[in-house]
Order: C-alpha cells, then sequence, then structure tokens
C-alpha cells in the first residue's frame, strides 16, 4: 500500500518553499526559490512547476501524493485567491489555488501564511494540547494565525488575523505600508521594519557595526539576529525598540482573545531571548491586570527549514474535511 503524503507551499514575500509530508509531520523532501514577488506572476508559475517537477522525481512508486496546502500572504481561503497582498505585484486577486491545480490536479486549500503555521503549530509543533493560541511570523512582513477554541479563526472574509495592519503610530510622520496605510505594526515589527530601523540607529549612533556596510535589500534577519547575538549595539537596540512594540501589541490582542499563549517564529525569532525577554516585559507592562503572568510568549521549536509544515497541516485538514 502506497504512502500517503501531502505538497505543503509556503509562498514567502523572499522566497518559496516546497515539501512533501507525512500525516506525522515527517518531512520526505524540500526545495526552496526566490519567489520573485516583484516579477509577473506568470514567472513564478513556472518556476514553481519546474521545482515541483524536481521535488515529485525525489519520490519513488511507493509514495502517492493526495493534496496540497498553500500558506501565502493575504490568501482568502474562500475564494483560492491572494488578495491585494502589499508586497507583492501579481495584481489584486491572484488566482494562486486554480492555478495551482491546474498543474498538479490535486485538491488544494490555502490560507493566509500565519495561518497555515498555527495550524502547523497545532498539528506538529508547540500548539499541541492548547485549544487558544495565536502564532506571530515576523518574516518580510508580520503575519498572524488565530487557534480559537480548538479551531483556526478565519471570520466573516475568510481574512482573519492581520495583525500586521493594525494601527500603531497614527502621527503624520507615520511609516508608510505597502498595504497604504500609515503605521501598520509590520512597518515596526517585521525583517522589513527592522531594516528602516536599523537605518534609522545607523544616522544616530556612531557605534561600529558590521550593518553598516550591508544593503537594505541584503539585510535579512538572520543577519541582524546573528548581529544582536554577537553584541552589535545597533542590532541590539533595534531589537530593544522592536520588542517594545511588539509586547505591547501583544497585550492588546491579549484583551481580544485571552490566549494561552503567543509563538513567535519567522527570521526575527532565531535572535531568542534578545526578543523574547525584552517582548514578555513589555508585554507584561501593558496587560489588563486580569492576565497578568498567566499568558505565555514562547519561540517556535520548528526550524525554518521546516516552513512547509503549516502548509502541510492545512493540506492534511483539507482532506479530513473533504
Amino acid at each position: 500500500m502506497k504512502e500517503q503524503l501531502v505538497l505543503g507551499i509556503d509562498l514567502g514575500g523572499t522566497y518559496t518553499k516546497i515539501g512533501v509530508v507525512t500525516k506525522d509531520g515527517s518531512i520526505i523532501a524540500t526545495r526552496k526559490f526566490k519567489t520573485g514577488a516583484k516579477a509577473p506572476f506568470p514567472d513564478f508559475l513556472k518556476n514553481l512547476e519546474r521545482e515541483l517537477s524536481g521535488l515529485k522525481d525525489t519520490l519513488d512508486s511507493s509514495h502517492e501524493l493526495i493534496a496540497i496546502g498553500i500558506g501565502a500572504p493575504n490568501a482568502n481561503a474562500n475564494s483560492g485567491n491572494m488578495e491585494q497582498a502589499p508586497n507583492f505585484r501579481w495584481g489584486d486577486a491572484v488566482p494562486i489555488v486554480s492555478e495551482v491545480e491546474k498543474i498538479l490536479r490535486l485538491p488544494v486549500a490555502i490560507a493566509n501564511d500565519a495561518n497555515a503555521s498555527a495550524l502547523g503549530e497545532q498539528q506538529f509543533g508547540m500548539g499541541k494540547g492548547m485549544d487558544n493560541f495565536v502564532v506571530i511570523t515576523l518574516g518580510t512582513g508580520l503575519g498572524s494565525g488565530i487557534i480559537s477554541h480548538g479551531k483556526l479563526l478565519t471570520g466573516a472574509h475568510g481574512m482573519a488575523g492581520e495583525l500586521g495592519h493594525v494601527n500603531v503610530d497614527p502621527s503624520p510622520n507615520a511609516r508608510q505600508c505597502n498595504c497604504g496605510l500609515k503605521g501598520c505594526l509590520e512597518t515596526y515589527v517585521s525583517v522589513t521594519g527592522m531594516r528602516r530601523t536599523i537605518f534609522e540607529l545607523i544616522a544616530e549612533m556612531r557605534d561600529d557595526s558590521p550593518l553598516r556596510s550591508i544593503s537594505f535589500e541584503e539585510m535579512t534577519g538572520e543577519i541582524i539576529s546573528d548581529c544582536a547575538l554577537n553584541g552589535d549595539p545597533i542590532a541590539l537596540k533595534a531589537f530593544e525598540k522592536t520588542a517594545e512594540t511588539l509586547g505591547v501589541q501583544l497585550a492588546d490582542t491579549a484583551a481580544h482573545l485571552d490566549p494561552e499563549a503567543f509563538i513567535l517564529l519567522g527570521g526575527l525569532s532565531k535572535a531568542g531571548d534578545i526578543l523574547l525577554k525584552p517582548t514578555i516585559a513589555s508585554m507584561e507592562r501593558n496587560l489588563f491586570n486580569a492576565y497578568t503572568g498567566k499568558i505565555r510568549v514562547l519561540i517556535s521549536d520548528t526550524p525554518g527549514d521546516n516552513a512547509v509544515l503549516g502548509p502541510a497541516a492545512l493540506g492534511w485538514q483539507r482532506i479530513t474535511d473533504g
């Protein structure tokens, strides 16, 4: 009898990762390629088809792909489209599900990338045994996925969990977000937001730092985290400012949802306690006292290479729910 597998596609603003995953979360094979968010959508489809072909060649006759799960920014689970994704130039309503179905002719489920990550944490990771938690993804942007009473919260329009676009700065000088609004959380708390903070600090601070010689586009979350872990004063100050903002928003979100925990993942989370400790301190200072000391903030222990687990969990749910 063939072993059934699900294909997970993690469509990020910088890279797309694909992988085949068993029902217990074992990853059989993965591939990674540049998304090309600023290039035309058909270019992405060509690259995806090429990488999928290469991935399928690594499987043998004992394996059977039965479904596909896709995590993508601003994905609408109801329409199957990626809608008005702020960091992409593919159009306002991109038919991801229908185009991927044409390539592999398998059932496809899609969700906001952070929603998919929340399912992955629930099924395979730190969310096991929790019924109420929030996943925060700190990548190119900031995404969030909400598990409430054991179920993924999707909302009336299939778009729940856009915490990256709550306003944290109503001033006229607030940072411009790619979504068209100003002062969005992800313009301060994300890899892109951290880059902006670091470039402001480079202008303000005199300290030597390897960050001074890195271009805006080349400055990844991992690079920023590594610099902070090595004691770089500019990176450390950037994390301090970022953690303060993030902690305040976690406190606000706690007032809405009363979660058991927040789970952080993505490039910035690689800094570990440098991000975690000041974020917790900021959250606790701003929490409604009924929640004080009750809500955990955790960093996912799922390696970055395992980003396909969330979309794969979505694919398995598609098979289960029919």
